[in-house]
């Protein structure tokens, strides 16, 4: 039977259809890329532990059609970011240097790859950011949205490629070049115990990584990052060692049970199904006595965590749930 796949946080902002450069970007197996002249990435042997999978003149680079495609390949050892842009939109105009300093910030462990959508009509109409993890295109946002969100929906493309154990890093030959005057070149490092959590993460330690959180949370109850990430790596607990057949037929053959309908909810958040989660609870909702509610409430609560409280389908499900409790 097919084990349930890892959490994909990044999944959970969408998808976007890249099949045909995915298609035409198979990288050999064993095989990963280093930088041909002008900074992309060609075919190599894997490197030894520790060792940068590519050199690159910035981990923040210009690309086309033909050097994203190698870039994807990149991207079978550590995540690639793709930011797609354009002169006429001030909001991409306003996010490029910052998302810059955030991937800079990473020291290697992610490359920015931005795609001019003036000069490059057939790979998109409208700007937008765009993951790669293991040649997989997702989605993550457009528009302009605040630093601390970039920040933390970065942190969580890192979670997703280290489970994933996508946990190679590129050298940078040269200095990174600011993008606008005064800026800075990195973001600070992470705080000690998100650090922690990480790093635990990394090595597939979820009690760890749980309780550097919940320690965070006790140092600073406000922290909202830390408890979006206690809320995800539970969510990795809850689905560790069920498999996909598992859960689904026992879902299918017990609607009524609350723990089969809990676990195929958060089989479908995290593959990225977003709105099929919460419909499921919100349905069963109305017919549980008062303690199902109450788990059922608090369980929506974390899984919004999971997604992000700032998007709609995030919104919507919370104003269905309210309607539900008054």
């Amino acid at each position: 039977m097919a084990e349930t796949p890892p959490l994909n946080p990044a999944s959970l902002y969408g998808a976007v259809d890249l099949s045909s450069l995915v298609q035409r970007a198979s990288a050999p197996a064993g095989q990963a890329p280093q930088a041909q002249a002008g900074g992309t990435p060609g075919q190599a042997a894997a490197p030894a532990a520790g060792e940068p999978v590519a050199t690159l003149p910035d981990v923040v680079v210009d690309a086309d059609e033909q050097t994203l495609e190698q870039f994807m390949q990149l991207s079978q050892f550590l995540p690639v970011i793709v930011e797609m842009h354009a002169a006429w939109s001030s909001d991409a105009q306003a996010l490029s240097p910052v998302l810059a300093k955030i991937v800079r910030g990473a020291e290697g462990r992610v490359v920015l790859v931005r795609v001019d959508l003036d000069a490059h009509p057939q790979l998109g109409q409208q700007p937008q950011v765009i993951a790669i993890i293991g040649g997989r295109p997702l989605q993550l946002f457009s528009g302009n949205p605040p630093e601390e969100q970039i920040t933390q929906i970065v942190g969580e493309i890192l979670q997703v490629a280290a489970q994933q154990g996508l946990t190679g890093h590129v050298a940078v030959d040269g200095a990174p070049q600011d993008d606008a005057e005064g800026q800075e070149p990195a973001t600070p490092p992470l705080p000690p115990l998100h650090a922690e959590a990480f790093e635990a993460l990394e090595r597939g330690d979820y009690a760890a990584a749980v309780d550097a959180y919940e320690r965070a949370l006790a140092e600073r109850p406000a922290d909202d990052e830390a408890r979006a990430g206690l809320a995800q790596v539970q969510l990795l607990v809850r689905l560790q060692g069920k498999t996909l057949e598992e859960i689904r037929q026992r879902a299918a053959a017990a609607p009524d049970d609350l723990d089969a309908q809990l676990d195929v909810a958060d089989l479908d958040l995290s593959g990225g199904h977003i709105d099929d989660a919460f419909d499921r609870l919100l349905t069963l909702f109305p017919k549980l006595d008062a303690e199902g509610k109450t788990t059922v409430r608090e369980r929506l609560l974390d899984l919004f965590l999971v997604v992000g409280v700032a998007d709609p389908r995030v919104g919507a499900a919370r104003a269905r749930l309210t309607n539900l409790l008054f």
